[in-house]
This record gives structure tokens, sequence and C-alpha cells, in this order.
């Protein structure tokens, strides 16, 4: 019994000997692998001091030959292979814009830093631009994360053009004298969890009457607006196109100073979950636009604004608002006449010490008499402008009288009855 106790210990210290040193050769050519994969990844890093020329120059970033391979994403867009251009957490001051070059790339990170504008840099360029040769997509799936775009109140951020599927994110974009970010042309760029200001605030500002410039300005369809934040700029966020915002917060400067929070200038935009914080949301001839499950503070409104006359297929619902007692300034207000009007609707939305507005409305009229009045002039978004109704009578007598409408103009119903 002893004996064959004996020789299964030995048995198993043999076996667990066996697979010690099977295990730590594993372990060693994990180890050797491991090192060769890291060896990798570090030829797709690019090192900020290996491309960042001294300040005042005139620099690029010029992408690697070598990784030029010939695989291409979209047609003329090189492939380059998710290098990483990383600025190690410097702060580089830069004379000239950082120009991508016009031969495009694509599949490509640049991170972790500060780009800030010398005393010498152009007021009217950008401290980034990707700029293709000509119109046709040239730069795909490029990222700009954890950056700080300084512009020194010289000039703008980022200028996209042409290009699909960019992503700026995590970003920080302060002291433009132009646009935080500029998109013109392409389709497809994601832009969130970033901040941007003409001045650095929390609001209340002194100088907050002298903010002018953008924040964003998009003109180019198919982008996003996500969980980004404007808290100093003439205007917040300036679209043309049909472009996607969610869960922004303009407070970049007040209704009463001029500014805007949100300018839309074409059809077919989505505004969802929105906070509108003393600033409001202006739409040019609104078609396919809607306006949802917002916040407005401080007398912000959303002004219509008239440029051809033209609203179809508008939707403001399920919104709050919130102002001043003494000046009730309507949820929704016209700047200029409208002369098309079809399907829109203004409805499913609340207001603290705001005049309330809607596309329909529900009156009670109680008198005496042959002749019943209910006004919808306060209620109603449109002037002049009632297309259906309907109405019933209560009468305490239980005889209900014979009646008729016998008037419908600016907004004003009249019934008659025959006693």
């Amino acid at each position: 019994m002893k004996f064959h106790c004996f020789v299964c210990l030995l048995l198993f210290i043999l076996t667990i000997s066996m697979e010690f040193e099977e295990t730590l050769s594993f372990r060693r050519r994990d180890m050797t692998k491991l090192s060769e994969f890291q060896d990798k990844i570090q030829e797709r890093l690019a090192s900020c001091s290996h491309f960042i020329l001294p300040p005042l120059s005139s620099p690029s970033f010029p992408f690697p030959k070598m990784l030029q391979i010939g695989v291409h994403m979209l047609p003329h867009v090189a492939d380059l292979g998710g290098l990483v251009i990383d600025l190690q957490g410097g702060s580089y001051m830069i004379g000239k814009p950082l120009r991508f070059p016009s031969s495009g790339g694509g599949n490509l990170v640049v991170k972790g830093g500060t780009l800030r504008a010398s005393r010498v840099f152009p007021g009217d360029r950008h401290l980034v631009e990707l700029v293709a040769s000509n119109s046709r997509i040239f730069y795909e799936d490029l990222t700009f994360r954890d950056i700080l775009f300084d512009s020194s109140f010289r000039g703008g951020g980022i200028f996209v053009t042409d290009s699909a599927r960019i992503r700026i994110t995590d970003c920080y974009f302060l002291h433009f004298t132009t646009q935080g970010i500029k998109i013109k042309g392409g389709h497809e760029t994601y832009i969130s969890n970033s901040f941007l200001g003409q001045r650095s605030t929390v609001g209340g500002d002194p100088q907050e009457i002298k903010f002018s410039r953008t924040g964003i300005d998009i003109s180019s369809n198919d982008n996003a607006i996500t969980n980004v934040v404007i808290f100093s700029a003439g205007i917040g966020i300036s679209l043309n196109g049909a472009n996607m915002i969610t869960g922004v917060h303009c407070y970049n400067k007040a209704t009463w100073f001029g500014g805007i929070g949100i300018l839309v200038k074409s059809h077919l935009t989505r505004i969802d979950n929105c906070y509108l914080d003393y600033t409001g949301i202006v739409i040019e001839d609104p078609v396919h636009v809607h306006v949802t499950n917002s916040l407005f503070l401080g007398d912000a409104n959303i002004v219509l604004r008239s440029v051809h006359g033209k609203i179809s297929g508008l939707n403001i619902v399920n919104s709050m608002f919130s102002g001043t007692a003494k000046f009730n300034f309507p949820i929704v207000k016209l700047k200029g006449e409208f002369h098309d009007i079809d399907q829109v609707v203004v409805d499913h939305n609340n207001a603290s010490e705001m005049m309330l507005k809607s596309t329909t409305g529900m009156s009670k009229v109680y008198a005496n008499g042959t002749r019943w009045v209910a006004d919808f002039s306060r209620v109603l978004v449109f002037p002049n402008r009632i297309n259906h109704y309907q109405h019933s009578f209560f009468a305490q007598s239980g005889q209900i009288p014979a009646n008729a409408v016998t008037k419908v103009s600016n907004n004003v119903v009249v019934v008659a009855t025959n006693r």
C-alpha cells in the first residue's frame, strides 16, 4: 500500500514537472511573440517629434512612404495601416496650418496633445486642414482624439473638406476667430464628446455681447454632432445639409444679445435631446426638420425664418420651454411671411412663463346669448390659418339650439345659434 502511494506521488510530481516545463516553454514562446507583436505596434506609432517642425515653420503631416503599400480603401485613398501620430502630451506652437498631403490617405489616428497658433498664424486659416487636390474624396477613416486646438484668436481649429468617415472626439477648441470646426463637402464626419468656445467662460461673461464667430459650421450631408458643448460663440452650430444633432448643450450667446444656438439652413435636419441655454434655434424655410425632446431655458425659443416662404414636414414636439413672465416670449416665433405651408406639427410641448404655441387649439366659451366667439390667435403658430375645426354645445336646459359657424377669420371662429 505504501509502495503504491509512493509510485502515485512520484508519477504526480513527474507530471507536474513536465507540465511546468511545458508551461515555461509556452510562456517563453508567448513572450517572444508578444515582443514581436510590440515591435510591430511600434512600427505603426509615429512620434510627434518626427513630424512636428519647429515653430513658425510650414509643417505638414508627411505620411511615411513605407506605409503607402498600395492597399486602398475608397478609390484614391491609400490605406495607411492604422498609423498613429502621437503628440505625446506636448504643446506645439505653429505659424502655419498643419496640412495633410493633398494626395490623401485613410486609417490614421492623431491624438494626445495641444496645437496652438503663434503670433504670425494667418487669421483666415485653421490649425489643421484636410484639403484635397480636387472635389473627390481623398481622406477616409481619420480620427482626431484628445487634442486641444487653441487658435489664439487667429483663425480656426480644424477644416475638413471632401472627406468620409472622419471622427473628431474628446477634443477642445478654444480662441477661434472663424470656426472651431468647419466641414465642407464629403459626408459622415462624426463630432462627439467635445467642447468649443471663442472665449473660456462658464457663462455670464462680460464680453458675451461681443461673441461673433461659429463653433461648428457644416456644409455637408450625413454628419452627426453628439454630446458636444458650445460655451461661447456668436452661432453655436450652423447646418447646411442633412445632419443629426443629439445631446448638444449650447450657451454660446444669449438670444437677447443676438446669439443663435443652432442655425438650420437646409432640409432633412434632426435635432433631438438638446439643451438650448438662453440661446435658441433658427430654422430657415424648414422642410423635413424635427426638433424633439429638448429643453429651452431663459426665454430661448425657436424662430422660423422665411427665405422663400415655404414650410413642409416640420415637427416641433415633446419639448420644454422656460422663460421670464414679464417678457412672455412665444415658444415658436415667425420671422417673415410663409405662403406655402404643409404638414407642420407643433404640439405636445409645455411652457413655463412663456407663450405656448401650437398648430392645434381648443377653447371653451361660456355665455348666454346667440353669438359665440373663440379666439385662437394667441395659441396658433400661423396667423389667419385654420384649415379644420369642429364645435359642440352643452346646454343646461337639455335642449340644444340650432347652431352654425358664421365666420372664420384671423384665427377667430364665430358660432351663431337661433336662440
